[in-house]
């Protein structure tokens, strides 16, 4: 794509990004050795709409409790809102929580599904978390979109969409399968700290010159 060197991008950001932290889902990944994509899964529903650091205190006081499926069922509605507040909708987040669960047990011989089509199957889950949960829970190939990923990949030419989803299958026609899992966590980081929604910070940006800055009308 003219403007947009995808293979120079990735690298440098795979170098840039390790100074900042990564989305709370991706270390939440990192650091789980057993119950990974119900943790993925349950921290992916949390973060909708809930800044990351809410969404990582939240997940903490959460998991502290109950750390897997079968533990999840045994809290109340109750005890998993007063444990994930003050994260975005958190009484609708408790009840999917516990539907979630229950579906999981009903449908899936009490196991995270690990196909997007039966994730999306799952009450709440949209293609944003079901493509996370492929990506971070099981290591599959997946193309997970949110506004970050959304925004930067407009800002460099690489995509002309107008939503998270077109983004998303844009993507999985332009950017190589290579890239598909590490795509997310790379822009989302860059996002948060660089590539912001608002006056993006373009002079410390050490993608600006592959970057066609589709959008950016201030930037500092």
């Amino acid at each position: 794509m003219p403007g947009c060197d995808i293979e120079a991008v990735i690298s440098i950001l795979r170098r840039e990004t390790r100074k900042f932290k990564v989305p709370i889902v991706s270390r939440i990944a990192q650091g789980a050795s057993v119950q990974k994509p119900f943790l993925v899964l349950i921290s992916c529903l949390l973060s909708l709409r809930t800044k990351d650091e809410t969404t990582a205190s939240a997940s903490e006081r959460l998991f502290n409790l109950a750390a897997s499926l079968q533990e999840m069922l045994g809290l109340s509605v109750g005890q998993i809102e007063k444990a994930i507040y003050p994260v975005g909708f958190y009484r609708v987040k408790a009840k999917r929580i516990k539907e979630i669960c229950r579906a999981l047990i009903g449908k899936f011989s009490s196991r995270v599904p690990d196909s997007l089509e039966d994730l999306l199957t799952l009450k709440g889950v949209g293609r944003k978390t079901a493509n996370l949960v492929l990506t971070e829970g099981f290591g599959k190939l997946g193309v997970c979109v949110d506004t970050h990923v959304h925004r930067i990949t407009n800002r460099l030419g690489l995509c002309r969409t107008k939503n998270p989803q077109q983004t998303e299958f844009c993507l999985r026609n332009k950017l190589p399968k290579r890239y598909w899992i590490e795509y997310n966590t790379l822009l989302v980081t860059w996002g948060q700290n660089i590539c912001k929604p608002v006056s993006p910070l373009c002079t410390h940006c050490a993608i600006e010159r592959y970057c066609r800055q589709i959008g950016v009308t201030t930037s500092r």
